[in-house]
């Protein structure tokens, strides 16, 4: 039985080292000419036990695939860079070389931007260099809340807006919400934003600078109900239609009454176990996603919306997040390491 790993190697060394047509042509007639190696081979097909004859014919048919393709990869090659043959192509191929990709962020803010494009928001963009006054006080935020401490809120050196306050690197992007009130003056109002954050935090699942997307919706006789079919809708559109979403009660000073969205599992499906064994990802079957609510009377009042007349909903949840629950990314820096063989994986 013939070495065919051997002989493959030997003949691709030949072809690559092959510095001319010339030289090429001397490989090729070893290699297919009537007494070369192919022919030689499927001479010896007699010779070989009938049990064994389909296998060898197999791998005498396979190895000349492999070489004849390298031949000619190597022959459109030498044809444009040998001298020798005055010979030029202008319709041959050209050379091949890396190509690169949208990163994975930028392909879920397109992927999440035409998924509500589709139920009417409209995507707006504002700015990450903010004011207190957008991104606290018209948020219900008073001066003494947490999160505008220099721990939580990055502040720039910069004299104060004697009606806005400090400046800041936006710490989330619900300081549109006010602005694209401000901006359409009257309801309805159905927006996403999408946009950079900034929170000084830097970890496994935490990073100084992330994306956030902001949804809210303003009109007469909004409700939860509403919130809720929207949530499903994207939940099924972005993470699989077996995905489900539900509310659970908790506080926020901008929403009243608020909630955190939990989403099936992505990874044990909702069952909270694999193999037996309690899923080390959720261990409930369920998985944190975002905040979400109906907007606080005060926030529709510094919009310049009359809470009287109007209702809505606000949510606001991390891209880098969920894109790490719909692939099962276990580390949120990965995203910017730069590291190609991550990112070529999306």
């Amino acid at each position: 039985m013939a070495d065919f790993s051997k002989i493959t190697s030997d003949f691709l060394n030949k072809i690559k080292d092959s510095s001319s047509l010339e030289d090429l042509l001397v490989v090729e007639t070893s290699l297919l000419g009537r007494n070369g190696i192919i022919n030689t081979l499927l001479k010896d097909l007699r010779t070989i036990p009938s049990e064994k004859r389909k296998e060898f014919g197999q791998s005498v048919n396979s190895l000349k695939k492999i070489l004849a393709s390298s031949l000619e990869e190597r022959k459109q090659i030498l044809m444009r860079t040998d001298d020798k043959t005055g010979y030029e192509d202008i319709t041959l191929p050209g050379e091949k070389y890396p190509r690169g990709s949208i990163h994975l962020i930028s392909m879920a803010v397109e992927e999440i931007g035409r998924i509500f494009e589709k139920i009417g928001f409209i995507r707006v963009s504002y700015p990450e260099v903010e004011y207190e006054f957008f991104s606290f006080e018209s948020l219900n935020m008073p001066k003494t809340h947490a999160a505008r401490d220099d721990f939580e809120t990055t502040f720039i050196d910069a004299p104060e807006h004697p009606k806005y306050g400090k400046m800041l690197l936006t710490p989330h992007t619900s300081s549109g919400q006010i602005r694209e009130m401000w901006r359409t003056k009257t309801p309805p109002i159905r927006m996403i934003n999408m946009a950079k954050t900034y929170r000084p935090n830097w970890d496994a699942t935490h990073t100084p600078m992330f994306f956030q997307f902001e949804g809210l919706c303003v009109d007469r006789n909004i409700n939860i109900t509403h919130l809720k079919g929207t949530l499903d809708y994207f939940v099924k559109e972005y993470f699989g239609r077996d995905i489900q979403a539900r509310l659970r009660p908790h506080h926020f000073q901008f929403t009243e009454p608020s909630f955190e969205v939990d989403v099936t599992c992505t990874v044990c499906k909702g069952t909270s176990k694999i193999d037996g064994q309690k899923c080390r990802v959720c261990k409930s079957g369920w998985l944190e996603l975002g905040g979400t609510g109906m907007v606080h009377p005060n926030v529709l009042t510094a919009g310049n919306i009359d809470p009287d007349k109007y209702s809505g909903w606000a949510f606001g949840f991390g891209i880098e997040r969920v894109i790490m629950m719909k692939y099962g990314i276990d580390d949120i820096r990965n995203y910017y390491t730069g590291d190609v063989r991550f990112l070529e994986q999306f």
